[in-house]
């Protein structure tokens, strides 16, 4: 393989891509919402929450889904959103006398779809709302002083370049779960809000509700999330010299020969741009996409080197790349046992400067 030559998908277990799948999740939780309320014949506080995570999760992979796509993605978001809000109105008007003459087992179906539709179109218009207030500032980024990506310099040992950026020490599981506990606390409180506020819900309407909630509970939400995790951005580096990983995370140094190094991961942009890095005792996951950047920096990671590459193959690591090469994964070739190609290993050490 040469240096920059790699497989078109990482292939990651089944299992990881079993657990961090939003789809996954939300036909579950659908399917455990259906059967409770089923069996139970009742819908009570349990039931609704599953159907509000349920209708989030197919919200935030849809979102995700059509920002990933190279063409026609926000056209497909619009037709989306149009249609959905145009459902939510149709229903909120005529769904009562629609469902009344069918079974008691349809209607049932047909509430948990409806609860969880609701959280669905209010995350795929809050999206769409962000792709029209970042359509409408374009013009002033475009004006504004550019923002950098952070670069790579020459490390002082003449071994290699190292890059400096703040980041946030965090796993993406911690953040996933973050994210569904804010879902879950949100869709409780609308919940409530909307069982208080009964006679002001139903003059709303379906889009401003959408639009009240999004502001009043949404908004309020994702920026107290944001406040809380920024408030643990340390300054960070990593360096690649010849033959070994150096990484510092505020004051704490760590320091990984390639024979012992395990497994990579680079993400240089999105909010999940981050780098994690195993192997000799070391295991970290640093996020530098939610982290709060410096006046005139970007929250990114710079494409790594062609010489990692290059150095990390001869190392015995195979380069995986996502489809648009935004996520740089290296594994340890099989076969090659660290071990085995390399006898000689040395401890890590940690430094403290």
């Amino acid at each position: 393989m040469s240096e920059m030559t790699a497989p078109a998908a990482a292939t990651a277990p089944w299992w990881h891509r079993f657990v961090f799948n939003s789809l996954v999740w939300g036909f579950l939780l659908l399917l455990a919402a259906t059967a409770l309320t089923l069996g139970t014949g009742d819908l009570d506080i349990v039931q609704l929450v599953l159907m509000l995570v349920a209708g989030w999760c197919f919200g935030f992979a849809f979102v995700n889904a059509t920002d990933r796509m190279p063409r026609n993605g926000a056209v497909l978001h619009i037709a989306v959103a149009v249609v959905l809000g145009a459902l939510m109105i149709f229903v909120t008007e005529y769904g009562g006398r629609l469902i009344e003459p069918l079974p008691d087992p349809v209607r049932g179906v047909f509430v948990v779809l409806w609860m969880a539709t609701i959280p669905a179109t209010g995350w795929i218009w809050l999206g769409l709302l962000g792709r029209i207030t970042d359509a409408f500032t374009r013009r002033q980024r475009k004006n504004a002083p550019v923002r950098v990506t952070p670069e790579w310099e020459r490390d002082e040992r003449g071994d290699g370049s190292f890059v400096r950026f703040p980041a946030i020490e965090m796993r993406l599981r911690q953040l996933t779960v973050a994210i569904v506990a804010i879902v879950v606390v949100v869709g409780a409180l609308a919940v409530v809000l909307l069982i208080a506020l009964g006679d002001v819900v139903l003059n709303l309407g379906p889009r401003m509700l959408i639009v009240f909630l999004g502001l009043v509970l949404g908004l309020p939400s994702y920026l107290i999330l944001t406040a809380v995790l920024r408030r643990g951005t340390e300054q960070c580096t990593v360096a690649f010299g010849n033959d070994e990983v150096r990484i510092s995370v505020g004051s704490v140094a760590s320091v990984i020969r390639h024979p012992d190094l395990e497994y990579l991961r680079w993400r240089g942009r999105s909010d999940y741009a981050r780098v994690e890095i195993r192997g000799a005792g070391v295991d970290l996951s640093l996020f530098t996409g939610i982290a709060k950047a410096p006046a005139g920096r970007t929250a990114e990671l710079p494409p790594l080197p062609r010489r990692v590459f290059r150095r990390l193959e001869l190392a015995g690591f195979d380069v995986h790349k996502s489809r648009r090469d935004e996520v740089i994964t290296f594994r340890r070739a099989v076969g090659t046992p660290a071990d085995e190609k390399y006898p000689g290993r040395r401890p890590l050490r940690q430094e403290t400067p």
